[in-house]
C-alpha cells in the first residue's frame, strides 16, 4: 500500500511535464500558424491555408500570401483597419479627353500664302505666354512671276501718269484767273486718285501680313520656322489659355448626363470637373458630355495638356452597398486583377481579390470580396506587394 504512493505521484509528475512540454511547443509555433479574425472572406470561407514550413522572415509565402516581421512592418509604416458596411454614392469611370475651351484658344492662320518673318520679339516658341493682340509673326506674300511682273508695269504706268498730273495742276494753278477753277478741282482730283493708286499697288508689292494673337495665354503648339513659305489657311499657331480646358467624356446611355452629379480625374488629384452638358446627337455611336475643369485651390495650375486621356469618375444620384477605403488601399496583382491585403494574423497578410468603384481622387468603395471582419491594410499596400 505504501509502495503504490511513490509510484501515483511519479505518474502526475510526468503528466505535469508533458503538458508543460506541449504548452512550450505551441508557443513556439509562429503566429501565422493560427487563424486571426479577419481571415475569412465575405461568404464566411476560411481564407487561411497551411504554410509550408516555419515563416520566420520578409517573404512571400506558397500559398500568395506575404510574411512581414514586427520590425518591418514598422519601417513600412503598415497600417490596418476594419471597415464597416457602408451606403455611398454609386460612381462611374467614363473615358474622356482634355480639349480645348473654344472661348478661351484660338488657331492663327494665314489669309493669303507667303513667306514667315519673325516678329518684333523673333518667333514664338511652345509653352510662352502671349497677349491678346501681340504680333508673333509675319507673312510676306509673294505673287506669280507674271501678275508680279503687271503689277510692276502698272505701278510705273501709275507714277508716270502722277508726275504728269502733278505738273498739269502746278502749271494751271499759276494761271489761276485766266482758266476756270472747275478745271484746276478736277486736274487735282485726278492727282489725288493717281497718288492713292500708285501707294496701294506700291504697299500690295511689299505686303505683310501681321500675325496676331487671338487670346492672351501661352504658345501650345507652333508649326513655323522663319523663310518658311506657307500656304493660306493653314494653322500656324495655336494658343490656349491654361486656366480654361475642358473635359469631354463620351457615354453610350442618353439618360445618363440627368442622372451625374460632381466629378472628378481618375488619376490626377487637385482637379474637379462641372458638368456644363451632353451632347443631343451621337457622334460615332456615342454622346459627347463636356466638363469644365478648376482647380481645387484657386489660382493654382491645372495639371492637363490638350489631348491628354483621361478617366472621368463621375457621382450617380444613386447608393451603392460597399466598404469605403483609400484608394491606396486597392493594388494590382501579377494578373493585374484588384486585390486588398487582409492581415491574418501579427505577421501573414492575405491577398483579397475585390470588385471597387472609385468614389474620389483619394477613395473607393469595395463592392465585393469583402466581409465585415476583414482587418485591410490601408498603408503600405503596395509595398507589401512587392515582397518576393
Amino acid at each position: 500500500m505504501n509502495s503504490s504512493i511513490p509510484k501515483n505521484k511519479a505518474t502526475r509528475m510526468l503528466h505535469v511535464l508533458g503538458l508543460t512540454a506541449i504548452m512550450c511547443i505551441v508557443a513556439m509555433l509562429p503566429p501565422s500558424a493560427v487563424a486571426a479574425p479577419g481571415a475569412h472572406g465575405p461568404n464566411g470561407e476560411h481564407l487561411d491555408a497551411p504554410t509550408a514550413g516555419n515563416a520566420s522572415g520578409l517573404m512571400r509565402l506558397p500559398d500568395g500570401s506575404v510574411n512581414v516581421p514586427m520590425l518591418a512592418q514598422r519601417r513600412l509604416g503598415i497600417r490596418t483597419q476594419l471597415t464597416p458596411e457602408t451606403q455611398a454614392a454609386a460612381t462611374i469611370e467614363l473615358s474622356g479627353r482634355v480639349v480645348v475651351d473654344p472661348n478661351a484658344s484660338g488657331r492663327v492662320q494665314a489669309i493669303h500664302g507667303g513667306r514667315i518673318e519673325a516678329g518684333p520679339c523673333g518667333l514664338p516658341v511652345a509653352g510662352q505666354t502671349v497677349r491678346q493682340g501681340e504680333v508673333l509673326a509675319y507673312v510676306a506674300h509673294h505673287a506669280e512671276p507674271y501678275a508680279l511682273a503687271n503689277q510692276q508695269a502698272q505701278l510705273a504706268e501709275l507714277r508716270s501718269g502722277r508726275e504728269l498730273a502733278a505738273q498739269r495742276v502746278q502749271r494751271l494753278q499759276s494761271l489761276e484767273g485766266t482758266v476756270p477753277r472747275k478745271e484746276i478741282e478736277a486736274a487735282r482730283a485726278e492727282l489725288q486718285s493717281l497718288t492713292a493708286r500708285e501707294k496701294s499697288i506700291g504697299a500690295s508689292l511689299a505686303a505683310r501680313e501681321p500675325l496676331r494673337a487671338p487670346v492672351s495665354g501661352v504658345i501650345a503648339r507652333t508649326d513655323v520656322t522663319k523663310g518658311q513659305v506657307v500656304e493660306a489657311r493653314g494653322d500656324l499657331f495655336e494658343v490656349i489659355d491654361p486656366a480654361r480646358v475642358l473635359v469631354e467624356a463620351t457615354t453610350a446611355d442618353p439618360g445618363l448626363p440627368a442622372r451625374t452629379g460632381p466629378a472628378h480625374l481618375q488619376g490626377v488629384p487637385g482637379v474637379k470637373l462641372q458638368l456644363l452638358g451632353a451632347a443631343r446627337s451621337l457622334r460615332d455611336g456615342v454622346l459627347p458630355m463636356t466638363f469644365r475643369a478648376v482647380p481645387e485651390q484657386s489660382g493654382k495650375a491645372l495639371p492637363l495638356a490638350v489631348g491628354q486621356p483621361v478617366t472621368v469618375v463621375a457621382s450617380l444620384n444613386e447608393q451603392v452597398k460597399g466598404y469605403v477605403l483609400p484608394a491606396q488601399a486597392v493594388v494590382r496583382n501579377s494578373a493585374n486583377e484588384p486585390v486588398v491585403w487582409i492581415k491574418s494574423g501579427a505577421e501573414r497578410y492575405i491577398p483579397q481579390p475585390v470588385q471597387y468603384r472609385s468614389l474620389d481622387a483619394a477613395t473607393v468603395v469595395v463592392t465585393q470580396g469583402l466581409g465585415a471582419d476583414n482587418r485591410v491594410v490601408v498603408q503600405g499596400a503596395p509595398l507589401i506587394a512587392q515582397i518576393r
